[in-house]
């Protein structure tokens, strides 16, 4: 059984191709699931567009790619513009309220949630925006324990990091599961 084909998306330097890996890497080393991790981004080192599509499942998994996610994320209006089309009909849209402005024409259920936002005001340090938007979709979708994203922030990042990591996990958890359908 697949639990979810997502796509991460938005511009280098958003840490979007981390979270996915993070993601990947909980459910495989920590939840017992399959899962593959694929990335693509444009040729600069930041500001470019970047897409990450994950795939967990509890069965093999055949082809890395997604074409049709059942999670997307668009943390900035040029991947929502560009990637907003392919989400598979009533799947999930998250998109961060600072860099985006959705229009109701995708077939989808949209959360839009100011992780930006709050992790500026909370922690004025928004290098932890993936790890935000992480604990919203975690808060969302139930995809995986917080604890496994821990284990592997545990595993790499430098100790004096973790604390910030995990507020902004916990501050994504409370956004996404406030949020919740």
């Amino acid at each position: 059984m697949d639990y979810g084909k997502l796509v991460f998306s938005g511009s280098g330097g958003q840490g979007v191709i981390t979270a996915a890996i993070i993601l990947a890497e909980a459910a495989v080393l920590h939840e017992g699931l399959v899962a593959v991790q694929s990335q693509s981004y444009g040729p600069e080192a930041r500001g470019g567009a970047t897409r990450s599509d994950v795939i967990i499942s509890s069965t093999p998994i055949h082809y890395p790619k997604v074409q049709q996610p059942n999670v997307l994320v668009c943390l900035t209006q040029v991947a929502y513009n560009k990637y907003s089309p392919i989400i598979r009909p009533g799947g999930l849209l998250m998109t961060d309220t600072r860099h985006v402005t959705i229009q109701r024409g995708v077939d989808a259920l949209h959360i839009e949630l100011p992780l930006y936002a709050t992790v500026l005001e909370k922690l004025a340090q928004p290098i932890v925006l993936n790890i935000c938007m992480l604990g919203a979709l975690i808060g969302l979708t139930g995809l995986v324990k917080p604890e496994s994203i821990m284990k592997v922030l545990e595993s790499r990042i430098p100790p004096s990091f973790l604390d910030v990591n995990r507020k902004a996990l916990d501050i994504g958890m409370e956004l996404g599961e406030s949020a919740a359908f």
